[in-house]
């Protein structure tokens, strides 16, 4: 082969390279947009609602809302209709055998009564009579004590018309005495710091 053909192949080769790679670079500019377009829709914001959704949603939200309320009332009125009941059940038993603790506690004192009464029917010592009614009377005043009952007190105490009933006004044998308690008539009783007798008592002036 001589040099002219030499020359001439190698431009056929150079031109059929050249032809080849112009056919593959198309291909590649093709591609380029296909991915531009992939990466533009997934920036692409989500969805806006309608007008008409989001007030369809807003109802939805709000009846979901007072589903739950009314749950919640309907379980709060049931335990309140259960703590009523239950309060009446224990009011009305208080009211009935409130009283029970104390009459128990004084039954001692009616047995030693009834021990002291048969035997004043025999006995001829009436220091020793008189000595068993003051065990009786001061084991009784324990036992009030105990269940919260007390006298009121009223010796030479100023009087104080919430615990006292003057019922008789008197001359004071003193100055110190005067608007002062003289004697007390018929003893006061509180029970747990309440007055349930006022005391009968008389006042010097």
């Amino acid at each position: 082969m001589n040099s002219e053909e030499k020359k001439t192949e190698e431009m056929k080769n150079v031109e059929e390279e050249t032809a080849e790679k112009n056919m593959e670079q198309p291909a590649a500019e093709e591609e380029q947009p296909v991915e531009g377009e992939a990466q533009q829709e997934a920036e692409e914001p989500e969805k806006e609602l309608t007008p008409e959704e989001k007030l369809q949603a807003e109802v939805e939200k709000l009846q979901a809302e007072q589903e739950e309320m009314k749950d919640k009332y309907l379980r709060l009125s049931a335990e309140f209709d259960n703590y009523r009941k239950r309060t009446m059940k224990e009011k009305a038993e208080l009211i009935l055998n409130g009283g029970e603790k104390a009459f128990k506690a004084i039954l001692p004192v009616i047995d030693d009564m009834e021990r002291a009464l048969a035997t004043m029917q025999k006995a001829t010592d009436v220091d020793a009579v008189k000595e068993g009614v003051d065990l009786i009377y001061n084991k009784f005043i324990q036992i009030l004590g105990q269940n919260g009952v007390h006298a009121i007190d009223t010796k030479e105490k100023e009087l104080d018309t919430d615990f006292h009933d003057a019922i008789a006004i008197i001359d004071a044998p003193s100055e110190e005495l005067k608007g002062k308690i003289l004697d007390c008539v018929e003893t006061g009783y509180t029970l747990n710091d309440k007055v349930i007798r006022h005391a009968k008592v008389v006042v010097g002036k």
